[in-house]
Order: C-alpha cells, then structure tokens, then sequence
C-alpha cells in the first residue's frame, strides 16, 4: 500500500516543477517588481515637473545684476548731504523741541569731522525792532559768503520792512517771543538763538549781538581771531556789592553757592562744546527761573556763575565787545552821529593789552556798543577804509 501512495499521474509532477520556488525564479521576479515601479515613478515626476512650471517659472540667470540694482548704483551718493545742509531759520518747533534738537547736535572739534567742512561764526543779532546799523554790516560782510551765518532774535509783532533780495539779512529772521529787559526773557531769547544756530552744523563760533554792535575790524581778523582761539570769551568776576553779591538769593542752594556766584556781561562769544553746554543745562537754568527776580538779572549773573563752576578751564575770562559803563546808571552810554570819528574808532580798536592763547596782543575788542541809529553815516564813511574791509580773505 506504501507503494501506491508515492504514485504520482504525469499532471501532478509537471505542476510540481512549476510551483516549487528556486532561487532563480525569486530573482527574476524581484526585478520585474522593481522595473515596473521604477517605470511608474519616472513617468509620475515627468508629469509633476511639467505643472510645476507652470506654477514656479525659471528664475532669470544670476549672473546677469538686476535692473534695480542698476539703477541705484547709477545714481549719484547721497552720504551725509542732507545731514549737512544749513537747515531753514523758520520752524514750529516749539522752545523744548528746539532746545532739545539742539541739545543732540554734533559736539567734535573742527578737525574732528569725517568730511569737509568750512567752519563758520555764528552771527546773531538780539533786537528789540530794527537793524538801524544793517547797512554797515553789509559792508562788513561783503565778499565772505560761505564763511558766516546770521541769525535775528526781534519782538514777534514787529513788522520788519522787508530787506533787499541782496542783503545778507533777508529770511534770518527766527521764530522768537516776546522779551522785556531785566527780566528772564532775556535768557531765554540767548538760549531760543544760540540753539537755532546749532543746528547748522558748520557753525563753529557763536557771537551774541545787539541791533546797536559794530565790528570793529574787517571780517578776515574777526574770522581768524575767533577760529583759532582755544578758549571762549565769556566775562566773569566776582562782584561784592548790591549788584553783583547783593542780588544773589540763598534758596539757590545747594547747588549755587554764595561763593559760586558771578557776574558779567551778556555779550558773549564761544565755541560750539560750550554752545551745546548751554542749551542741554538742566541744573543751572531750572534755578534761575525759579529763584533770579528782580532785582536779579538772569542775563548777568546765568552764563557768568555756570560757566564759572564748570568750566573756567576753557574761558578766557573777558569780552570781547566793549562798553562804556563810566557814565554810571543801569545803561552804557549811547554814542550818537558827532561821537564817531576816526580817532573815537581806533582808540576802541587798539586800546589796552589783553592775553589770546597765553600771549600778549593789542586786539582785545572785536565788537562795540552803543551806536544810536543816527551814527550810521559816519561809520559808513569811515568804518571801510579805517578797518580794511575790503581786504582779501
């Protein structure tokens, strides 16, 4: 019976050879597995590249700049241009947005500045109405453009007759406020010009004047006289009497002591570290607001004290306008038409001996006061040739 079982019929056996796996027939079906799905999935990426075109074009060849980028490097460089351009005199920033704008402007020397710059000083004019002495100034002026910079601080309702299209005072009229002598307006009408002035960052030296000041040599000696000095001039002293200790107010202490204060006068000239000084100070100022009445005069005794506390080193301790207080009283004495002549002017010119970067020299006064309107045809006549204004730069 064993034998019959292990029997097989001729279709058993054939079936046997074909469904009994080899490890051929493992191969071969492998690879027709693996080149069908290759086959698929090319044929599936074709398609997918195809509309992804459509969606994604070629980018342009990078090697080629693009338009835009042409078109900027074709221009010209705008660098520091707009930083340095002389801004406009007229404004509506208010006093706090002035002095606060003014309080940022640029403090480096003159040799410190990453371009070129032309220095220049800082003319400016504290009038109550008028410039009567205008055309004298002009004169003065002529021929130096570029070298100088006004500036007019008058009453606001007053309604100036307009200047000549050619005269170097049109349009320097600066947004101002009202200002009453002896009391603190004054002060702030200093601090509203001095910071309209910074902001002109070629400004190098700043003049306080009034509308009755002449110069008193030609522009070329005042120019060079004030750029090269290494100091300010700012007067100081100590004064004992009811006019100088005598108006000092003891709730200024702590931070004005008695033996801190000072007095001088109003007309000033400094550079631009001290200018920037000035129109910052928070801790001088809010006091003398606060605590300089009448008969303390905050033009007199402000620059004088805080400039005496804090920085003596750079100040040279003098003005250089000259006065005449000899007459006595509250104001100096007004020279009128007959008061000016060629020996008046160069007495002003050449009298005493002063000290300038540590040496001894003739030229203390660069500036006069006070000349009455009605001087003006006189110094016109005499002014040019006794103080060289035509002389070359």
């Amino acid at each position: 019976m064993g034998n019959h079982e292990k029997e097989q019929t001729p279709i058993a056996s054939i079936a046997t050879i074909f469904y009994t796996p080899t490890p051929l027939l493992n191969l071969m079906s492998y690879f027709l597995v693996f080149g069908f799905g290759l086959s698929i999935g090319l044929a599936i990426s074709f398609s997918f590249n195809i509309h992804l075109k459509q969606f994604f074009p070629t980018p342009p060849d990078q090697t080629s700049p693009p338009l835009q980028t042409l078109a900027v490097n074709e221009t010209e460089r705008v660098g520091l241009k707009e930083f340095l351009k002389a801004p406009n005199v007229t404004h509506d920033m208010t006093d706090e947005e002035l002095l606060w704008r003014a309080s940022m402007a640029a403090r480096v020397g003159p040799a410190e500045f990453p371009f070129k710059r032309v220095p220049k000083v800082a003319f400016m004019f504290l009038t109550r109405g008028p410039l009567p002495l205008a055309p004298f100034w002009e004169l003065f002026f002529g021929g130096h453009e570029g070298l100088y910079s006004i500036y007019v601080h008058s009453n606001p309702s007053f309604n100036a007759t307009p200047f000549p299209e050619s005269s170097v005072f049109l349009g320097r009229r600066i947004p101002s406020k009202d200002v009453h002598w002896g009391t603190f307006s004054m002060l702030e009408a200093e601090r509203r010009i001095l910071a309209n002035a910074l902001l002109d960052i070629s400004n190098q030296r700043f003049v306080l004047l009034s509308e009755a000041c002449i110069p008193l040599h030609n522009f070329s000696t005042i120019y060079s006289y004030l750029l090269f000095s290494k100091q300010s001039f700012v007067e100081v002293y100590d004064f004992p009497g009811s006019v100088g200790r005598g108006r000092y107010n003891r709730r200024m202490m702590p931070v004005i002591k008695l033996d801190q204060w000072r007095k001088g006068s109003q007309w000033f000239e400094m550079d631009r570290s001290l200018a920037i000084e000035v129109v910052s100070d928070r801790k001088y100022f809010p006091v003398f607001r606060k605590f300089c009445k009448p008969s303390c005069y905050s033009d007199e005794h402000y620059l004088p004290t805080m400039v005496g506390v804090k920085f003596w080193k750079r100040n040279s301790n003098r003005s250089l306008t000259w006065v005449d207080w000899s007459r006595g009283g509250p104001h100096p004495a007004g020279f009128r038409r007959e008061a000016v002549t060629v020996d008046f002017l160069q007495r002003l010119r050449n009298g005493g001996r002063c000290h300038y970067n540590g040496k001894s020299t003739g030229i203390c006064f660069l500036f006069a006061r006070k000349f009455l309107p009605n001087s003006l045809t006189r110094l016109v006549r005499f002014g040019p040739k006794l103080m060289q204004f035509n002389r070359p730069k």
